[in-house]
Protein backbone atom coordinates (compact mmCIF):
# COMPACT_ATOMS: atom_id res chain seq x y z
CA UNK A 1 0.00 0.00 0.00
CA UNK A 2 0.65 3.59 -0.58
CA UNK A 3 -0.21 6.18 2.12
CA UNK A 4 -0.38 9.63 2.38
CA UNK A 5 0.00 10.90 5.91
CA UNK A 6 -0.51 14.96 6.32
CA UNK A 7 1.28 15.81 9.75
CA UNK A 8 3.62 13.38 9.35
CA UNK A 9 6.12 14.79 11.26
CA UNK A 10 3.77 15.49 13.98
CA UNK A 11 3.44 13.54 17.68
CA UNK A 12 1.01 10.91 16.53
CA UNK A 13 1.98 11.12 12.62
CA UNK A 14 5.64 10.31 13.32
CA UNK A 15 4.48 7.43 15.44
CA UNK A 16 2.57 6.29 12.38
CA UNK A 17 4.39 6.68 10.25
CA UNK A 18 7.05 4.22 11.76
CA UNK A 19 4.42 2.07 11.83
CA UNK A 20 3.20 1.79 8.57
CA UNK A 21 6.76 1.77 7.31
CA UNK A 22 7.05 -1.59 9.44
CA UNK A 23 4.19 -3.09 7.96
CA UNK A 24 6.12 -2.61 4.66
CA UNK A 25 4.41 -0.03 3.22
CA UNK A 26 5.18 2.95 1.00
CA UNK A 27 4.50 6.49 3.01
CA UNK A 28 4.77 9.83 1.49
CA UNK A 29 4.47 12.41 4.53
CA UNK A 30 3.01 15.81 4.18
CA UNK A 31 4.39 18.63 7.10
CA UNK A 32 4.76 22.05 6.85
CA UNK A 33 7.02 21.66 11.13
CA UNK A 34 4.78 24.15 12.21
CA UNK A 35 4.04 21.78 15.04
CA UNK A 36 5.88 18.95 14.03
CA UNK A 37 9.43 18.00 13.79
CA UNK A 38 12.15 16.58 11.32
CA UNK A 39 13.68 14.87 14.91
CA UNK A 40 9.90 12.72 14.85
CA UNK A 41 11.06 10.70 11.49
CA UNK A 42 14.86 10.47 12.31
CA UNK A 43 14.38 6.80 12.95
CA UNK A 44 12.82 6.02 9.36
CA UNK A 45 14.95 8.71 7.64
CA UNK A 46 17.05 6.85 5.02
CA UNK A 47 13.87 4.52 4.54
CA UNK A 48 13.55 4.12 0.93
CA UNK A 49 10.18 3.80 0.91
CA UNK A 50 9.38 7.16 3.15
CA UNK A 51 9.00 10.43 1.05
CA UNK A 52 9.14 13.47 2.94
CA UNK A 53 7.21 16.44 1.76
CA UNK A 54 8.06 19.51 3.19
CA UNK A 55 4.15 22.02 2.27
CA UNK A 56 1.46 23.52 3.71
CA UNK A 57 -1.81 22.04 3.16
CA UNK A 58 -2.96 25.08 3.23
CA UNK A 59 -1.12 26.82 0.37
CA UNK A 60 -0.68 23.76 -1.63
CA UNK A 61 -3.61 22.61 -3.20
CA UNK A 62 -2.41 20.91 -6.26
CA UNK A 63 0.23 19.26 -4.45
CA UNK A 64 -2.07 17.58 -2.44
CA UNK A 65 -4.44 17.00 -5.19
CA UNK A 66 -1.76 14.91 -7.25
CA UNK A 67 -0.39 12.90 -4.40
CA UNK A 68 -3.60 12.04 -3.33
CA UNK A 69 -4.47 10.47 -6.87
CA UNK A 70 -1.14 8.26 -6.32
CA UNK A 71 -1.98 6.71 -2.77
CA UNK A 72 -4.06 4.21 -1.78
CA UNK A 73 -5.47 6.07 1.30
CA UNK A 74 -5.07 9.04 3.22
CA UNK A 75 -4.56 9.50 7.29
CA UNK A 76 -5.48 13.12 7.78
CA UNK A 77 -3.56 14.59 11.15
CA UNK A 78 -2.29 17.67 9.84
CA UNK A 79 -3.93 20.40 12.22
CA UNK A 80 -3.45 23.15 14.57
CA UNK A 81 -2.84 21.30 17.99
CA UNK A 82 -2.36 22.16 22.20
CA UNK A 83 -4.61 24.35 24.32
CA UNK A 84 -1.71 27.11 24.30
CA UNK A 85 -1.39 27.69 20.38
CA UNK A 86 -5.18 27.36 19.89
CA UNK A 87 -5.81 30.56 22.82
CA UNK A 88 -2.63 32.43 21.31
CA UNK A 89 -3.10 32.00 17.83
CA UNK A 90 -7.42 31.50 17.16
CA UNK A 91 -6.84 32.48 13.61
CA UNK A 92 -4.56 30.26 12.38
CA UNK A 93 -6.09 27.42 14.12
CA UNK A 94 -9.38 28.15 12.45
CA UNK A 95 -7.78 28.24 9.03
CA UNK A 96 -5.44 25.79 9.27
CA UNK A 97 -8.23 23.03 10.54
CA UNK A 98 -10.87 23.83 7.77
CA UNK A 99 -9.26 25.18 5.13
CA UNK A 100 -6.57 23.03 5.43
CA UNK A 101 -9.13 19.71 5.87
CA UNK A 102 -11.15 20.84 2.75
CA UNK A 103 -7.93 21.12 0.57
CA UNK A 104 -7.62 17.83 1.64
CA UNK A 105 -11.08 16.02 1.36
CA UNK A 106 -11.72 17.17 -1.68
CA UNK A 107 -9.64 15.22 -3.98
CA UNK A 108 -10.09 12.65 -1.47
CA UNK A 109 -13.78 12.82 -2.49
CA UNK A 110 -12.57 13.06 -6.15
CA UNK A 111 -9.91 10.21 -6.73
CA UNK A 112 -12.38 8.08 -3.97
CA UNK A 113 -9.79 7.81 -1.55
CA UNK A 114 -10.36 5.78 1.50
CA UNK A 115 -9.35 8.73 4.48
CA UNK A 116 -9.05 8.47 7.96
CA UNK A 117 -9.57 12.37 9.34
CA UNK A 118 -8.34 12.96 12.98
CA UNK A 119 -10.63 14.80 14.85
CA UNK A 120 -10.58 15.20 19.08
CA UNK A 121 -12.30 14.88 22.32
CA UNK A 122 -12.76 18.90 22.38
CA UNK A 123 -15.83 18.99 20.63
CA UNK A 124 -17.93 17.58 23.10
CA UNK A 125 -17.30 20.46 24.74
CA UNK A 126 -18.93 21.44 27.96
CA UNK A 127 -20.98 18.05 28.51
CA UNK A 128 -21.55 16.88 31.64
CA UNK A 129 -22.13 13.56 30.84
CA UNK A 130 -19.65 10.42 32.79
CA UNK A 131 -18.54 9.26 29.49
CA UNK A 132 -19.12 10.59 26.09
CA UNK A 133 -20.43 9.06 23.12
CA UNK A 134 -20.08 9.70 19.47
CA UNK A 135 -23.73 10.18 18.60
CA UNK A 136 -23.96 12.50 22.03
CA UNK A 137 -25.25 16.23 21.24
CA UNK A 138 -22.84 18.34 21.53
CA UNK A 139 -22.18 21.80 23.40
CA UNK A 140 -19.80 24.17 22.84
CA UNK A 141 -18.87 27.26 24.58
CA UNK A 142 -19.45 30.38 24.10
CA UNK A 143 -17.30 32.58 20.98
CA UNK A 144 -16.58 34.92 23.30
CA UNK A 145 -14.08 32.00 24.47
CA UNK A 146 -11.17 31.60 21.91
CA UNK A 147 -10.44 28.18 23.33
CA UNK A 148 -13.75 26.59 21.80
CA UNK A 149 -12.49 27.60 18.46
CA UNK A 150 -10.47 24.37 17.84
CA UNK A 151 -13.70 22.49 19.04
CA UNK A 152 -15.58 24.24 16.01
CA UNK A 153 -13.31 23.95 13.87
CA UNK A 154 -12.16 20.20 14.28
CA UNK A 155 -16.21 19.77 14.54
CA UNK A 156 -16.51 21.20 11.02
CA UNK A 157 -14.14 18.79 9.95
CA UNK A 158 -16.29 16.14 10.92
CA UNK A 159 -19.29 17.98 8.89
CA UNK A 160 -16.99 18.19 5.94
CA UNK A 161 -16.53 14.46 6.21
CA UNK A 162 -20.07 13.31 6.64
CA UNK A 163 -21.33 15.46 3.71
CA UNK A 164 -18.51 14.41 1.44
CA UNK A 165 -19.75 10.25 2.56
CA UNK A 166 -23.01 11.34 1.65
CA UNK A 167 -22.89 13.50 -1.00
CA UNK A 168 -19.48 11.48 -3.11
CA UNK A 169 -19.45 8.59 -1.41
CA UNK A 170 -16.47 9.23 0.13
CA UNK A 171 -15.06 6.26 2.36
CA UNK A 172 -14.20 8.33 5.17
CA UNK A 173 -14.16 7.91 8.65
CA UNK A 174 -13.41 10.25 11.58
CA UNK A 175 -11.76 9.79 14.66
CA UNK A 176 -12.02 11.60 17.93
CA UNK A 177 -8.72 11.12 19.98
CA UNK A 178 -8.66 12.03 23.78
CA UNK A 179 -5.37 13.01 25.12
CA UNK A 180 -2.89 10.57 23.30
CA UNK A 181 0.56 10.55 24.68
CA UNK A 182 4.04 9.01 24.52
CA UNK A 183 7.72 9.51 23.82
CA UNK A 184 9.07 12.52 21.66
CA UNK A 185 5.71 14.38 22.23
CA UNK A 186 6.40 18.18 23.49
CA UNK A 187 4.92 19.85 26.35
CA UNK A 188 5.38 22.95 24.42
CA UNK A 189 2.12 23.99 23.36
CA UNK A 190 0.57 22.73 26.61
CA UNK A 191 0.37 18.86 26.45
CA UNK A 192 0.25 17.77 30.64
CA UNK A 193 1.89 14.94 30.54
CA UNK A 194 5.84 16.25 29.32
CA UNK A 195 4.97 19.54 30.42
CA UNK A 196 4.97 17.63 33.88
CA UNK A 197 7.69 14.47 33.08
CA UNK A 198 9.96 17.96 32.01
CA UNK A 199 9.43 19.94 35.20
CA UNK A 200 10.00 16.54 37.30
CA UNK A 201 13.24 15.73 35.82
CA UNK A 202 14.55 19.15 36.70
CA UNK A 203 13.11 19.27 40.25
CA UNK A 204 10.96 22.63 39.32
CA UNK A 205 7.45 22.75 40.46
CA UNK A 206 4.70 20.85 38.79
CA UNK A 207 2.25 23.98 37.71
CA UNK A 208 -1.62 22.30 37.88
CA UNK A 209 -3.68 24.99 36.50
CA UNK A 210 -6.73 25.64 38.45
CA UNK A 211 -7.58 23.43 41.67
CA UNK A 212 -6.69 19.64 40.02
CA UNK A 213 -10.35 18.42 40.36
CA UNK A 214 -10.18 17.91 36.60
CA UNK A 215 -10.31 14.77 35.55
CA UNK A 216 -8.43 12.62 32.22
CA UNK A 217 -7.84 9.23 30.15
CA UNK A 218 -4.38 8.84 28.61
CA UNK A 219 -4.14 6.89 25.86
CA UNK A 220 -0.58 6.16 24.98
CA UNK A 221 0.44 6.66 21.54
CA UNK A 222 1.47 3.12 20.29
CA UNK A 223 -2.09 1.73 21.22
CA UNK A 224 -3.93 4.60 19.29
CA UNK A 225 -1.33 3.93 15.82
CA UNK A 226 -2.82 -0.01 16.29
CA UNK A 227 -6.15 1.64 16.19
CA UNK A 228 -5.49 3.46 13.08
CA UNK A 229 -4.23 0.55 11.33
CA UNK A 230 -7.20 -1.55 12.43
CA UNK A 231 -9.69 1.01 11.10
CA UNK A 232 -8.04 1.89 7.80
CA UNK A 233 -8.85 -1.55 6.12
CA UNK A 234 -12.31 -1.53 7.44
CA UNK A 235 -15.21 -0.42 5.05
CA UNK A 236 -17.74 -1.18 7.92
CA UNK A 237 -16.09 2.27 9.17
CA UNK A 238 -16.65 4.20 6.18
CA UNK A 239 -19.39 7.66 7.19
CA UNK A 240 -18.66 6.34 10.70
CA UNK A 241 -17.01 8.16 14.17
CA UNK A 242 -14.87 6.80 16.38
CA UNK A 243 -13.88 7.68 19.99
CA UNK A 244 -10.22 6.31 20.92
CA UNK A 245 -8.65 6.88 24.34
CA UNK A 246 -8.21 5.39 27.46
CA UNK A 247 -10.96 4.59 30.10
CA UNK A 248 -8.48 4.95 32.98
CA UNK A 249 -9.37 8.51 34.60
CA UNK A 250 -7.24 10.10 36.70
CA UNK A 251 -7.41 13.94 38.12
CA UNK A 252 -4.75 16.20 37.05
CA UNK A 253 -3.55 16.98 40.85
CA UNK A 254 -3.67 12.75 40.80
CA UNK A 255 -1.17 12.79 38.18
CA UNK A 256 1.03 15.24 39.10
CA UNK A 257 1.56 13.47 42.48
CA UNK A 258 2.43 9.81 39.98
CA UNK A 259 4.30 11.96 38.04
CA UNK A 260 7.13 12.70 40.81
CA UNK A 261 6.48 9.09 42.12
CA UNK A 262 7.45 7.54 38.43
CA UNK A 263 10.27 9.85 38.07
CA UNK A 264 11.41 9.75 41.31
CA UNK A 265 11.78 13.76 41.73
CA UNK A 266 11.47 16.00 44.79
CA UNK A 267 9.25 18.55 42.89
CA UNK A 268 6.45 20.24 44.83
CA UNK A 269 3.01 20.78 43.22
CA UNK A 270 1.97 24.47 42.72
CA UNK A 271 -1.73 25.66 41.72
CA UNK A 272 -1.80 28.10 39.19
CA UNK A 273 -5.53 29.73 38.47
CA UNK A 274 -6.30 29.73 34.85
CA UNK A 275 -6.48 33.49 34.52
CA UNK A 276 -2.43 33.16 34.93
CA UNK A 277 -2.13 30.17 32.72
CA UNK A 278 -3.92 31.12 30.01
CA UNK A 279 -6.09 33.83 29.77
CA UNK A 280 -9.19 35.37 31.77
CA UNK A 281 -12.12 33.78 31.70
CA UNK A 282 -10.78 30.68 30.18
CA UNK A 283 -12.78 27.75 30.60
CA UNK A 284 -12.06 24.14 30.96
CA UNK A 285 -13.94 20.59 31.20
CA UNK A 286 -13.92 19.01 34.43
CA UNK A 287 -14.40 15.36 32.90
CA UNK A 288 -13.65 13.45 29.60
CA UNK A 289 -13.65 9.99 29.82
CA UNK A 290 -14.46 8.15 26.21
CA UNK A 291 -17.00 5.24 25.18
CA UNK A 292 -15.12 3.42 23.11
CA UNK A 293 -17.66 0.24 22.67
CA UNK A 294 -17.69 1.33 18.68
CA UNK A 295 -14.42 0.36 17.73
CA UNK A 296 -13.93 -2.52 20.00
CA UNK A 297 -17.38 -4.03 18.71
CA UNK A 298 -15.43 -3.18 15.29
CA UNK A 299 -12.32 -4.44 15.32
CA UNK A 300 -12.10 -5.60 19.12
CA UNK A 301 -9.54 -2.83 19.95
CA UNK A 302 -9.11 -1.80 23.26
CA UNK A 303 -5.69 0.54 25.19
CA UNK A 304 -3.35 -2.38 26.42
CA UNK A 305 -0.13 0.06 27.38
CA UNK A 306 -0.85 1.63 31.13
CA UNK A 307 -0.75 5.11 32.38
CA UNK A 308 2.48 3.98 33.93
CA UNK A 309 4.23 3.32 31.07
CA UNK A 310 3.08 6.16 29.30
CA UNK A 311 4.67 8.50 32.47
CA UNK A 312 8.12 5.85 32.11
CA UNK A 313 8.24 6.03 28.12
CA UNK A 314 7.77 10.16 27.95
CA UNK A 315 10.66 10.31 31.15
CA UNK A 316 13.14 8.14 28.93
CA UNK A 317 12.40 9.79 26.13
CA UNK A 318 13.06 13.62 27.72
CA UNK A 319 15.89 11.89 30.37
Amino acid sequence: MRYLVTGGAGFIGGHLTEALLGDGHEVVVIDNYSTGSVKNLSQVAGNPKLRIIEADILEFAELLDSEIARCDAVFHLAAAVGVELVVKDPVRTITTNVHGTENVLKPAAKYHKRIIVASTSEVYGKSTLPEFTESDDLLIGSPYHSRWSYACSKLLDEFYVMAFHRSADLPGTVVRFFNTVGPRQTGMYGMVIPRFVERALKGDALQVYGDGTQSRCFCHVTDVVRALRLLIDRPESYGQIYNIGSRRSITIAELAKLVIERTGSRSKIEYLSYDKAYAKGFEDMMRRMPNTEAIRQLTDWQPELTLEKVIDDVKNSLG
